[in-house]
């Protein structure tokens, strides 16, 4: 027996309205959680932009790291090298005064400075342990501004025998001390760099992390938003499907009500639940 448009517009009006004040509940919700998720991603992919730089400026950074790791390297040779001279330098100048003094004995009247200081020594320990009497503590001054005197002549005439390489170690002490203060500065810029560089790689990490926060939020913002969007399309299916089902009975006189009032609500409560009639039973209706 067919049913009337009566029987139908009772089942489904109340249905249609339900679902329609759902409809529009769910269609605000899913645009709502849209915008989110488009916000999310909007931070997301400014921070990947940040990192992306931050990662060029690391490289960057970590070239000239290794740059001034390599001049640290050239310039410790250079500062060994010319430690190396210097060491070579003094001794041939501790060896040059050797063999003057030995040859100004011969060349000049008078001891060697090394042996004058010697005696001045001896002289000042006795007199600080007060072996000299203060009577002769005349005779003592007296005789230690002699030896004063004779220790700067003897002095001089060594350094000026020997005053070429004097001047060469000189130079090579000036030179030594430039590399090493070279390599001090070359040190503190590598230094200065690798901080910088294990910073900025440190800031890549951490927006790396809020980045992958913001991702995750996309995810779980955009699952509820197509949650809520496949439950938009299928109360308006629903609705759709109420409103194409009363324009095929519109035409068909009704008959036991009660039987066709149960077999449509128990399909209305299938669609309800988001699944989709066959066509067998779109077929049984329309032939109820």
């Amino acid at each position: 027996m067919g049913l009337d448009k009566n029987l139908l517009s009772e089942i489904f009006l109340p249905l249609t309205d339900k679902v329609s004040l759902n409809l529009e509940e769910r269609k605000k919700e899913r645009d709502v959680l849209n915008q989110e998720v488009r916000l999310h991603l909007n931070k997301r992919n400014e921070i990947n932009r940040q990192v992306k730089e931050l990662i060029t400026e690391v490289q960057n950074q970590k070239t000239v790291r290794d740059e001034a790791n390599m001049k640290v390297r050239n310039l410790k040779e250079m500062r060994l090298e010319k430690s190396n001279l210097l060491k070579e330098l003094r001794a041939g100048l501790r060896k040059k005064i050797k063999e003057n003094n030995n040859s100004n004995q011969s060349k000049r009247k008078g001891r060697p400075s090394n042996k004058i200081r010697i005696d001045m020594e001896k002289l000042e320990r006795k007199y600080e342990t007060g072996q000299i009497s203060s009577k002769k503590e005349k005779e003592f001054f007296s005789k230690m501004k002699n030896l004063t005197r004779e220790y700067k002549d003897a002095k001089a005439y060594e350094e000026k025998s020997s005053s070429a390489a004097l001047k060469e170690v000189r130079k090579a002490e000036k030179s030594q001390e430039e590399a090493h203060k070279s390599v001090e500065r070359a040190v503190d810029d590598a230094q200065e760099a690798h901080d910088l560089m294990i910073e900025l790689s440190e800031e890549v990490d951490r927006l790396r992390g809020l980045a992958n926060t913001e991702q995750k939020s996309v995810t779980e913002t955009k699952k509820l938003a197509d949650k809520l969007h496949n439950q938009y399309i299928v109360s308006l299916r629903c609705i759709h499907s109420m409103q194409d089902m009363i324009k095929i009975y519109e035409s068909k006189n009704g008959s036991d009500e009660s039987n066709e009032k149960v077999e449509v609500t128990e399909l209305m409560d299938k669609l309800m639940s988001g699944d989709t009639l066959s066509t067998d039973e779109i077929m049984s209706l329309q032939r109820s």
